[in-house]
This record gives structure tokens, C-alpha cells and sequence, in this order.
């Protein structure tokens, strides 16, 4: 009886171990954005992106030491705060995720990324402030253009593209307006651009009147915004309402669909700037605007499809390095080279992009499009 008793339980023991080795690894995914406030539109935006990916990735798993992987997605709202943001950083990463995606604001994302580094999680970011990748963390990666393409490839644009002479320059002093507006300032003065004014506003202002009333004065061919859709749109709108005959332009922060809805026909005369080629422009990114658009019912906005291949492209490390263990994926995130669906992602030693694409849009029939002159 007691030989019996010990077969079973060395049975039921090998069992549990069996099933212990073939049990699914889960892979904890970090993200955090604006899902509340003025910037939602956007954060849900990332969020979906990011959603997609895992959605696609578990249902054809890698695996690693013969193991599946399994991801399982953690968000946060930060409200596109930088106090919020660092709270609900450190909320995921007590809970041991292996990468963290976002936060989306320069503003957010620089304080953030010393949580991040501290506990040496790679950090996938679509923040364009230059300053990010200046802090010396090696841990950081930037999946976008940064400011410093994004402003000055608008400067050109306004003087090749548009024939600008002359520009005014608003921007709302957050890490990531000021950031643009001042690579805009800097490139336009190497061009000959003139600046004949500049202009501050906030992340929560409405009522741009006073300071468009100002700008009419001075009768600049170009104002650049340094700033998000939430304030872009009304600007628009109220450039149009004033009869002020300069064209608006901007980052990517305003290159989203959402403009349409507030700016209306005044949308026709913005222009903003991308990083990655337009979606609609290879197969890829067309898939991906069909899949999306079945899947949540709604258009993809800036930045969603950057952290879909995002993911992917942690994905492709994670498979290539055989590892799910943070301090070997950021070393594994420094050699990376893997094409995506917006651009290739492969980093220089600070953990900015090599090349990353940029494309100029703007609004035609209510609908973001690439420029094409």
C-alpha cells in the first residue's frame, strides 16, 4: 500500500512538473498615456496600437526555451501629467513588467524614464523632446523622429513647399511644444525664415484670440503651434473665423483625424509633421488602417501604429535573444535592426533613431493625407 501511495505520488509529481515546463511564460507589457482629458483621443490611440499588437502576437506565439509567450497588457492613465505619470509608473513597474511603453509626453516621459532606468526596464517612447535621450539612461529608446527633425523638416517645408518668407511662432510650454517650436525657430533662422513674433499659450488653453489678434498685426505667411490637437483645432478654427490668411502648421502632435472634428473646413489649411511614412501609402500601413478600423470601430490617430510596432519589435528581440529578462532585451533593443509597418527601427548608442522618416500632412475632404504637391 505505501509502494502504492509512492508511485502515485511521484507520478502526480512528474505530472505537475510536466505541466510546470510547458506552461505558458506570461510577459507583463507596460504602458501608460493621456485615456482621460483633452489628450484621450490620442492615449487610446496608443493604447489600441499597442493592444493590436499583443492581440496578434498571442494568437501566433513565439516562444523562448520552448516555452510560448504569453503578453499581457498593463495601462495606466497619466493624464499627460508629469506628477500622475511618475505615480502610475511606478504602479506598473511594482508589478515587474518586462518592457514599458510610453509615456507619450515629453513632459511625462522625462521624469519617467529615471523610474524606468532604476529598474532597468527597456522603455519604448514615442516622446520627441531632444532632452530625453541627453540624461545618459541606457535604457531608453526612441521609436519616433524627436523634435529636433520633426520642427526643422516643417521650416523647410514652410520655405521650399510653401514659399514662407516670414512666421510666427506659438507654443504651449510643455517639454514637448516648446521643444518643437524652438527646432522650428532654429532651422527657419539657418533658412532665412524670418520670425516676426512668438507667442506662449497652455496644454489646457481654448481661446486663442488675443494672441491671433497679435499675430494678424505683424501679417506673418506661417504660424507654427508647438502643441497638441486639443488646442490646435480651436486654433484653426479661429484663424479662419479672424481671416488671418496664414497657413498653421505643426508636429505630429496636431496630425491626427480628431482636428477635423473641431477645426472643420479651416482643417484644409494646416499642416503637420510625421514621424514614419503615411499609412495609406504601402500595403502595410493599409492593412493595418483595415484591421484597426474593424477592430475598434474608429480611425487611427499619430501614434497608435508606432506602438504597434513597437511591440512587435520587442517581440522580434524577445524571439531573437531567446530571453524575457529586461537587462538583456535593453542590450538586445541596442542592435536591433527590424522593420516595422511606419519605419525601421534600429538605434544609435543614445537610443535615438537612425533615419527615422518623417511626412509632411495635411487635411483634404476631412481626411489626414500625405502632402503631395
Amino acid at each position: 500500500m505505501k509502494k502504492l501511495k509512492s508511485i502515485v505520488a511521484t507520478l502526480a509529481m512528474t505530472g505537475l512538473s510536466y505541466g510546470l515546463a510547458h506552461a505558458d511564460q506570461v510577459v507583463k507589457i507596460a504602458v501608460s498615456g493621456p485615456l482621460t482629458g483633452p489628450q484621450a483621443v490620442s492615449g487610446k490611440d496608443d493604447e489600441n496600437g499597442l493592444r493590436m499588437a499583443i492581440d496578434e502576437l498571442n494568437r501566433t506565439p513565439i516562444k523562448v526555451d520552448g516555452q510560448v509567450v504569453k503578453f499581457e497588457l498593463l495601462s495606466e492613465d497619466d493624464q499627460a501629467d508629469p506628477k500622475t505619470g511618475m505615480q502610475v509608473a511606478q504602479r506598473l513597474i511594482d508589478q515587474h513588467p518586462t518592457a514599458f511603453l510610453g509615456p507619450q509626453n515629453s513632459g511625462v516621459a522625462i521624469p519617467v524614464s529615471s523610474l524606468t532606468s532604476a529598474a532597468h526596464i527597456p522603455m519604448l517612447t514615442v516622446a520627441s523632446n531632444p532632452q530625453l535621450t541627453k540624461l545618459g539612461y541606457n535604457n531608453i529608446f526612441r521609436t519616433g523622429a524627436s523634435d529636433a527633425l520633426l520642427g526643422s523638416s516643417m521650416a523647410t517645408f514652410a520655405v521650399e513647399k510653401l514659399h514662407a518668407k516670414t512666421a510666427a511662432v506659438i507654443d504651449d510650454r510643455t517639454a514637448y511644444g516648446q521643444g518643437l517650436a524652438d527646432e522650428f525657430v532654429a532651422k527657419a533662422k539657418s533658412l532665412g525664415l524670418e520670425i516676426l513674433d512668438r507667442e506662449y499659450t497652455t496644454a489646457q488653453a481654448t481661446d486663442f484670440l488675443g494672441i491671433l489678434t497679435t499675430i494678424k498685426s505683424k501679417n506673418p505667411d506661417v504660424i507654427f503651434f508647438g502643441g497638441y490637437t486639443p488646442q490646435g483645432a480651436p486654433m484653426a478654427k479661429q484663424m479662419r473665423a479672424r481671416a488671418v490668411r496664414a497657413k498653421l502648421l505643426g508636429g505630429d502632435g496636431i496630425c491626427a483625424d480628431d482636428l477635423v472634428k473641431v477645426a472643420g473646413p479651416a482643417s484644409a489649411n494646416v499642416y503637420c509633421s510625421m514621424s514614419g511614412a503615411g499609412l495609406d501609402g504601402t500595403p502595410e500601413g493599409r492593412a493595418y488602417i483595415a484591421r484597426y478600423k474593424e477592430k475598434f470601430k474608429t480611425e487611427p490617430q499619430a501614434y497608435g501604429i508606432t506602438y504597434y510596432d513597437g511591440m512587435l519589435l520587442l517581440a522580434n528581440v524577445i524571439s531573437s535573444a531567446q530571453t524575457t529578462d529586461p537587462e538583456k532585451l535593453v542590450q538586445a533593443l541596442h542592435r536591433a535592426n527590424f522593420k516595422g509597418v511606419a519605419a525601421t527601427y534600429t538605434f544609435d548608442k543614445v537610443g535615438d533613431l537612425i533615419n527615422a522618416p518623417t511626412t509632411i500632412f495635411t487635411f483634404k475632404d476631412g481626411q489626414l493625407v500625405a502632402f503631395k504637391q
